[in-house]
């Protein structure tokens, strides 16, 4: 076995788990899930059988991966954050075939207590502060927070909070990395790294 299993994990049979990835306490990964490389899942973690989780995502405890979410790589979701996969959901009715799937791009940042309604797609770098409920899609860099969720500024891919306006046209240096952003109208993009 290439990764690492806790004793407690239950690990169904079928499930791709890559190299250095580790399955810590009481997680369970359903059959048809594929994980990447260098992943932890956290204590109490379950990934459903639809699910793609790619290289070096960190999955903090309490957090249920559903069936339709797609994570790429270097995704950080925090603890007890939450997934959905049916808009309306009805204890009787059954809407299996009515999940909507979910984008996470990567190097996003998902924070503790936050909740991503299902059908959106959350851009590259973006960050979702604690406590936030996302259920529009999000822009690359963005940093949203709040109930609905809101865009507040802009994020750097090294973490840290970008120091401009929501929209304009000018170009920004990370002071971290040296990285340069620019700024065009509502977009952002990352011009050297």
């Amino acid at each position: 076995m290439s990764f690492y299993q806790h004793e407690t994990a239950v690990v169904d049979n079928g499930a791709q788990i890559g190299k250095d990835s580790r399955v810590w306490h009481f997680v369970h990964v359903c059959s048809g899930a594929e994980i990447g490389e260098g992943v932890s899942l956290g204590q109490n973690v379950f990934v459903g059988n639809k699910v793609k989780i790619g290289d070096k995502c960190k999955i903090q405890n309490n957090v249920s991966v559903y069936d339709n979410v797609y994570l790429e790589d270097d995704v950080f979701c925090g603890p007890s954050m939450v997934f959905t996969n049916v808009y309306n959901p009805r204890s009787g009715i059954e809407r299996k075939d009515e999940y909507l799937d979910t984008h996470v791009k990567r190097g996003a940042t998902l924070g503790a207590n936050c909740t991503i309604v299902c059908g959106v797609t959350l851009g590259e770098y973006c960050f979702v502060g604690a406590g936030a409920v996302v259920n529009k899609d999000v822009k690359p860099f963005a940093l949203m927070v709040g109930v609905p969720a809101k865009q507040i500024g802009w994020m750097s891919k090294f973490g840290e909070q970008l120091d401009m306006p929501l929209t304009g046209d000018l170009t920004v240096t990370c002071p971290h990395t040296g990285d340069l952003y620019k700024l065009s109208g509502n977009t952002l993009s990352l011009v050297t790294d």
